[in-house]
C-alpha cells in the first residue's frame, strides 16, 4: 500500500478520527518506523487548520512529514508553493470556502487536500 492508499485507509476509519494532518503524516511515519500512536497524538491539535480554520492541516502534515524525512528547508518552501498553487490557498477557511462554492462537500475536499499534500511529499522526496 502506498503513502496515498494509507492516508485515505486513514480517512475512512470511523474510530478514531484521523484529521487532515495524521493521516498525512503518519504513512511517512510508519514507514520510517515510528510508533503511529505519538505521531497521532502529535498531530491531534492540528487539523481543521489548527483548530482555528487557519492553516490547513494537511499542510502541516506535509511539512512534518518533510522534516521526518529530513528535507531542507527548501524543499518545505517548494511544498508549500505547489500546494498553494495546486489548491488555490493554504488555510483551512479559504479551500474549505472555495470548496463549498464548487458545492464540494467538506469530507470530500478535505481527502483531496490529504491526497494533494502527500502526494507532493512524495514528489519532493522521492518516496512513492
Amino acid at each position: 500500500m502506498n503513502h496515498v492508499e494509507r492516508a485515505m485507509e486513514l480517512r475512512r476509519t470511523a474510530s478514531p478520527h484521523y484529521n487532515c494532518c495524521q493521516a498525512v503524516v503518519i504513512p511517512f511515519a510508519e514507514s520510517l518506523g515510528l510508533d503511529r500512536e505519538v505521531i497521532f497524538r502529535t498531530a491531534a491539535q492540528f487539523g481543521g487548520g489548527m483548530r482555528r480554520a487557519s492553516v490547513c492541516g494537511a499542510v502541516i502534515g506535509g511539512l512534518m512529514a518533510l522534516g521526518l524525512l529530513e528535507a531542507g528547508d527548501r524543499t518545505a518552501v517548494e511544498f508549500q508553493r505547489r500546494f498553494r498553487e495546486q489548491a488555490g490557498a493554504m488555510d483551512c477557511a479559504d479551500l474549505l470556502r472555495a470548496a463549498k462554492e464548487r458545492g464540494e462537500e467538506k469530507k470530500p475536499h478535505c481527502d483531496r487536500m490529504v491526497a494533494l499534500a502527500v502526494g507532493l511529499v512524495e514528489a519532493l522526496t522521492a518516496w512513492a
